[in-house]
């Protein structure tokens, strides 16, 4: 197996799950949990990135099958899956800014608060009912 597709998968795969079913041994009925993924999950536009987009497509039916076992305890696990953020992993005036927007309908990158707020309303008790779905915010990048 290559290199690079072990490492993606112990940080994006391994880690995540045991961090979510410790965190749900140990937390309340009605707790919730939240793993940031990533648009790639759903859409990878450039080369040489297979193993991220793979590790990160697997958080989705990871996050469904933990959903179907932390349900009866009223937990919920959600994935949230930002496309370009403003970071300084990714910053809105970096290299591969003009080939971002083309494929996005709102033509910028996202800002960190923007995500924060949908993790705060996943994190809410509005969304008691919302479990083992896959949340994009991307500005139409994987549309």
């Amino acid at each position: 197996m290559p290199t690079i597709l072990i490492a993606f998968s112990k940080i994006n795969i391994h880690a995540p799950y045991h961090a979510s079913v410790e965190a749900a041994r140990q937390m309340p009925e009605g707790g919730r949990i939240l793993i940031i993924g990533s648009v790639n999950g759903d859409r990878m536009p450039v080369a040489g990135m297979a193993a991220y987009a793979a590790s990160k497509s697997a958080l989705q039916g990871m996050a469904r099958g933990l959903a179907r076992d932390f349900g009866p305890r009223g937990i919920t696990i959600n994935v949230v899956q930002p496309g370009p953020i403003d970071t300084d992993a990714n910053p809105a005036n970096g290299p591969m800014r003009d080939m971002l927007h083309s494929l996005m309908a709102i033509k910028r990158h996202g800002q960190p608060e923007e995500v924060a707020g949908m993790v705060a309303w996943l994190a809410g008790p509005e969304a008691s009912f919302v479990t083992g779905a896959m949340h994009t915010i991307d500005g139409a990048f994987g549309a």
